[in-house]
């Protein structure tokens, strides 16, 4: 039997959003924003920007989709990634409001922290939506309007870094025109290999499909 017939639908269903079994690989995607579409929030959602004291719900979103195992490692990441640059944070780091005005989702419109913030390269950090908000159609409207925050403070091209075990998100990126970088895609063709036979993407079809033993490591 076929390699790509064998591994077919494995995505939907049998794989979580963010999933562990899954053998990890970081990926890297990128876009230009010459060009961004605008996406309505379903009724009853709205956008807020970060306000001083948010930090707690940027935690709680997160840690809801999975990324940290505790609050304190999303401190940790707090710390890495935003205490030196929280003056920036309004205007830069977006949330979705649920109907009752809770915070449902995030992602920041920001740099790559490791190197020179350079006016023309942005990094889409930290997309999340809380648990019991995902599959509402919130992370597209999301994205988008953050790339569009992108485009409006001057920048040209917008990075997004992830990974194999939240595959849903890359096809989401993907959806959204990112591709993956040609470094990352060399690096990591087997992780690219991974999410093609999960998402089934047409973005992804210069990737050949794998096993499932593979997509476990196994």
């Amino acid at each position: 039997m076929h390699e790509e017939t064998k591994t077919r639908g494995l995505g939907p269903g049998r794989y979580d959003n963010h999933d562990p079994r899954i053998r990890y690989f970081e990926l890297v995607l990128e876009r230009s924003l010459d060009s961004v579409p605008e996406r309505a929030l379903p009724e009853g959602y709205s956008f807020a920007w970060y306000a001083p004291g948010d930090r707690d719900e940027w935690i709680r979103i997160e840690q809801s989709a999975r990324e940290f195992d505790s609050f304190e490692e999303g401190v940790g990441a707090w710390e890495r990634y935003y205490a030196r640059y929280e003056e920036l944070l309004p205007g830069r780091m977006l949330f979705v409001l649920d109907p009752g005005g809770r915070k449902a989702a995030t992602a920041t419109a920001f740099f790559d922290v490791r190197r020179e913030d350079d006016g023309v390269n942005a990094m889409l950090h930290w997309v999340s939506v809380r648990r019991d908000e995902q599959g509402k159609g919130l992370s597209k409207p999301l994205i988008l309007r953050t790339l569009a925050r992108m485009k409006e403070l001057g920048y040209r091209r917008a990075a997004v870094p992830t990974q194999t075990n939240t595959w849903l998100a890359c096809r989401i990126y993907l959806d959204l025109g990112f591709r993956p970088i040609p470094e990352n895609a060399e690096h990591s063709r087997m992780g690219w290999r991974i999410v093609r036979t999960l998402t089934e993407h047409p973005a992804l079809t210069d990737f050949e499909p794998v096993t499932e033993a593979e997509i476990l490591g196994r």
